[in-house]
């Protein structure tokens, strides 16, 4: 089967392999067990790979690169006008050879690649759509778009549109869908943790406005006020990283708050591995891996009641849906800290969900829609 992926990821190509950022080219490993050949369309970086990039494992592989484009200014709009054609037919043509189109959604190539693939009723797709699929959020014109687009079962031909979570009035090609991360040879006993001793936050994600990485440290600080001995460790990288580093020396907070960069994904396990909570006041998410990472290794989820978030945590049976109130949280998690027993229940909760999601079922259920 010749596979066709069409996403916004930016690639990178160094001595004849192809990176991009670890917990997409893991998840695509996964549908390229299943390809004979694979095709890329992306954007490509002259950036050396980081710490959170890893490779692609198929052995047959062809990338085409795109040049990347927004909409966010009127000068993003006047580029992207004069770079479409192009990057049309490079898919157009792509999709000609293709025996299967995957499209990777939201993102601007998978908006252009919704588009396109209207071209194409008789070849089976897939369309991955890693973002918040609820109808009542608000999100940027170009999301709803290509939501439309691919959700529209007379547009669209022969798709199965994977979501994550149940939504009312869906259409019949859509499916509610998961991701991830650790196999069934990777559940190893939880780690006891020690409630004599720091209890320890993790926060996982890109140092960025939407993932509220400031909100993290000032629960955390709040804790700490509240006579709570605790220490966050923030993993990642972002154009927020001054502010943070900031605040942290403004309030003298360099000995709960650590900064850690981006790791790699053994490090981050051990993380998990030790931490009590795994912090994620987001914005805006799909299937966040970072809370479902943290709850398979024993972390209490810590995250905002945004698209299947609310699921994941079963409501507050498995964790703590956040509200965006430093008073409020606080309180909910100090009470929390005084209550050992609440807090393994709602670990073993947190566990025993977490690990029902793993690549081996993820495998079987891509075999599936493939019909394999």
């Amino acid at each position: 089967m010749k596979f066709l992926i069409i996403t916004n990821v930016t690639h990178k190509i160094e001595r004849n392999q192809y990176f991009a950022y670890a917990p997409y080219v893991r998840e695509m490993n996964i549908w390229g067990n299943n390809m004979d050949e694979i095709t890329i369309v992306a954007p490509r970086s002259n950036f050396t790979k980081t710490a959170i990039d890893c490779a692609y494992e198929h052995l047959a592989i062809k990338f085409i690169p795109v040049e990347s484009f927004d909409v966010l200014s009127l000068k993003g709009i006047l580029k992207t006008i004069l770079k479409t054609p192009k990057i049309s037919w490079q898919l157009y043509a792509a999709m000609c050879e293709a025996n299967h189109i995957h499209l990777r959604c939201p993102g601007n190539m998978g908006l252009l690649g919704s588009v396109v693939q209207l071209l194409f009723p008789k070849i089976p797709k897939t369309a991955k759509y890693a973002g918040n699929w609820d109808p009542k959020s608000k999100q940027p014109w170009t999301y709803s778009l290509q939501k439309w687009i691919i959700s529209n079962s007379f547009l669209t031909r022969n798709v199965q549109v994977l979501v994550y979570g149940e939504w009312e009035n869906s259409t019949k090609n859509i499916r509610s869908f998961f991701t991830a991360t650790y196999s069934e040879a990777d559940k190893e006993a939880v780690l006891p943790r020690n409630w004599g001793q720091t209890i320890r936050f993790v926060f996982v994600g890109t140092l960025v406005k939407g993932k509220n990485p400031l909100y993290a440290i000032q629960m955390v600080e709040r804790l700490y006020h509240l006579g709570h001995k605790v220490q966050l460790t923030i993993y990642g990288e972002g154009v927020l990283r001054s502010v943070l580093e900031h605040y942290i020396t403004a309030n003298q907070l360099e000995e709960i708050v650590h900064l850690a960069s981006n790791q790699p994904k053994e490090t981050v396990k051990q993380a998990y591995q030790t931490s009590h909570f795994v912090l994620l006041p987001s914005d805006s998410e799909g299937w966040p891996k970072v809370i479902a990472e943290g709850m398979f290794w024993g972390c209490v989820p810590l995250a905002t009641k945004v698209s299947c978030v609310p699921y994941m945590l079963d409501y507050g049976k498995r964790g703590i849906v956040l509200e965006m109130n430093l008073e409020k949280d606080s309180q909910h998690i100090s009470a929390l800290l005084q209550d050992p027993i609440q807090f393994d229940t709602l670990q073993k909760r947190a566990v025993s969900w977490s690990r029902l999601y793993t690549t081996d079922i993820f495998e079987l259920e891509i075999k599936k829609l493939l019909g394999r």
